[in-house]
This record gives C-alpha cells, sequence and structure tokens, in this order.
C-alpha cells in the first residue's frame, strides 16, 4: 500500500522542487514516484486531449530529454527511451479510439 501512496502522492513532484504537493527535491522523491512521472508524462505528450493534438514519440522524448535531470529522473528517462521499440508495439497494441 505504501508504493501505491507513494506514486498517487508524488507523481507530480519535479527533482528540482518545483512540483507538487510537497515541492520535494531529487531523492526525497520516491523512486516509485519518479518511474511514473516519467510515464505520466510521455502519456500526456502522446495521447490526443480535447485541448491538444497527440505529439509523436520523437517529439515527446525529445521533450522528455529536456527535462531530464531538471524535473524528471535521467535514469528514469533513459529507462524508458531505451525501450522505444517497444513502446512502439505496446502504442499499436492499444491504439486510441475517438473515446480516448
Amino acid at each position: 500500500m505504501e508504493l501505491l501512496r507513494n506514486i498517487a502522492t508524488y507523481h507530480h513532484e519535479a527533482l528540482n522542487g518545483s512540483g507538487y504537493p510537497m515541492g520535494l527535491t531529487g531523492g526525497e522523491i520516491p523512486l516509485e514516484a519518479r518511474i511514473i512521472a516519467v510515464a505520466d508524462v510521455f502519456d500526456a505528450l502522446t495521447s490526443r486531449r480535447p485541448y491538444k493534438s497527440a505529439w509523436n514519440n520523437k517529439e515527446a522524448f525529445a521533450f522528455l530529454r529536456q527535462l531530464a535531470g531538471i524535473k524528471l529522473d535521467l535514469a528514469c528517462v533513459e529507462a524508458l527511451l531505451s525501450g522505444a521499440a517497444e513502446i512502439e508495439q505496446i502504442q499499436k497494441q492499444f491504439s486510441e479510439d475517438s473515446i480516448g
């Protein structure tokens, strides 16, 4: 339960302290929350929303690289980027429809 609580509570924290709800920095942020933060940003960027079009993976990866080490954990970003081929397979398997 602690793992799930940490994800729900801290996945909007940023390494540089600019996140919320507590303004934690670096290693103060639980690893599981740092992992989910990267996945959450990637999903938000590559998903269509009522207020924006979906970004392609190349654009999203470039943006994640810009945030790596500043707002997002560098090792977590690198781990996601290393699985680019697998990510594309998953996206094809679970492609969005008109609802999302």
